[in-house]
């Protein structure tokens, strides 16, 4: 719309500009002419008549005959058409010429023809400025008429909510073919993405039900075993290893079910998550990985504090950040702190990373890349915390140990900022 209002103001411009120089080239002209007449017939009338005498009139003058003193200002010009010449207060139009030796200067007033010619062209620019106001008007309202059914099916696509099924847009019959296409393969976008949805949501459910149990029957038939009196302590090892394992898939398939979940659903939850009291728990969970290593695990801090979440998703991460630090450490001491706004500090002795390891963890979490290492992995810890709305920061220097940072958001104090 604007190039187009700026198309007009720069084409009225033009045209108004063609205007005034072919005018002004006419007016000289004209002056030229006029004058040129007007002194040709007084000398015609000279040489008919020599007691012939030049009167001057309110309009036209002429200087240079006998009892008529040619003013200063006209003697300094040179012969020619002198345009716009102020001679007593008065605009005017001076020929001046040399015929047998005397210099004649004819001067027309023109005053009140500028006057006019200056009304009209307020008259003229005023019109124009108008056309072009009366244009960008019509051509305003042409547009939005021509592109309301384009805007209504933006507001129809605008308002079209991934969370609701059998949806679609619909075009005035009176809209053009080409949108009644564009709406036509939208709906059919729209069918095949419900059916892809309905499709997702019947194999999470299968796998939720189809994996949950095969586990759960592992790990009870691991509990079962371990209650067994006399077992060798290698055998005990190895059951607890697989009560472990099983435990550990639980909570991947947990994950990758919750990572197809909608995370304003997840947000719904009403799990209040103590992590002073949580932590303690997972802590112990990952000593067993602890044996054969000189390391151990020191809390320096757990500052109360509580996040709205579901309780085996917020294990699972800072579960997965423990294995890692104790996994890549062989001795000193892992530290562990919590803060007061649910960020969960992580900082083990061990090997340590360069900025470009670094830099490819969060490719692949960028990425999903693939899984390394026990545990969640560092890409669908990144992943889970992207869905949920988390921050993981992990910082690092070679031989020297890594700082992971882990900011729980609760969503219970984000829900009340955005509706404030």
């Amino acid at each position: 719309m604007s190039w187009l209002f700026g198309y007009a103001v720069a084409l009225t411009g033009a045209v108004t500009l063609h205007g005034f120089l072919v005018n002004e080239f006419a007016e000289n002209l004209v002056w030229e002419s006029l004058l040129q007449r007007e002194l040709e017939n007084h000398l015609q009338r000279t040489a008919e008549d020599p007691s012939y005498q030049w009167r001057h009139t309110d309009s036209l003058q002429l200087y240079g005959t006998p009892g008529h003193v040619t003013p200063p200002a006209l003697s300094a010009l040179p012969e020619g058409v002198h345009d716009d010449f102020w001679l007593d207060g008065r605009e005017t139009v001076v020929l001046v010429q040399r015929v047998d030796g005397v210099n004649y200067a004819i001067v027309l007033d023109i005053a009140d023809l500028e006057a006019q010619e200056a009304t009209l062209t307020l008259f003229v620019a005023g019109l124009a400025l108008t056309l072009v106001v009366v244009m960008g008007l019509m051509v305003a309202w042409g547009l939005r008429r021509s592109l309301r059914p384009l805007l209504s099916l933006a507001d129809d696509i605008g308002a079209l909510a991934p969370d609701r099924a059998g949806q679609h847009v619909t075009v005035d019959r009176k809209a053009s073919s080409e949108l009644h296409i564009i709406a036509n393969s939208l709906n059919d976008y729209l069918h095949r993405q419900d059916e892809f949805v309905e499709r997702e949501r019947a194999f999470n459910n299968t796998a939720s039900h189809e994996l949950r149990t095969p586990i759960a029957v592992i790990g009870g038939a691991a509990e079962l075993a371990l209650d067994q009196p006399g077992l060798l302590p290698a055998v005990r090892h190895q059951i607890q290893r697989i009560r472990r394992t099983a435990r550990d898939v639980e909570h991947l398939i947990t994950l990758l079910l919750t990572l197809a979940k909608d995370p304003a659903r997840l947000m719904r939850t009403d799990d209040v998550v103590l992590l002073h009291e949580l932590l303690p728990e997972i802590i112990d969970d990952h000593r067993h990985l602890l044996r054969g290593k000189a390391l151990s695990i020191v809390v320096d801090e757990l500052a109360p504090s509580s996040v709205s979440a579901p309780p085996h998703l917020v294990q699972a991460a800072i579960g997965n950040l423990l294995r890692n630090a104790i996994e890549n450490s062989d001795q000193g001491e892992i530290h562990i702190r919590l803060e007061t706004d649910a960020t969960v500090v992580i900082q083990d002795p061990g090997h340590g990373m360069t900025p470009e390891e670094i830099s490819r963890i969060y490719t692949q979490i960028a990425r999903g890349g693939g899984r390394e290492g026990g545990g969640i992995g560092l890409e669908l810890l990144g992943r889970l915390c992207e869905h949920l709305g988390w921050t993981l920061s992990i910082m690092s220097t070679p031989g020297r140990g890594t700082l992971s940072q882990l900011r729980l958001l609760d969503r219970r104090n984000a829900a009340s900022s955005n509706r404030a």
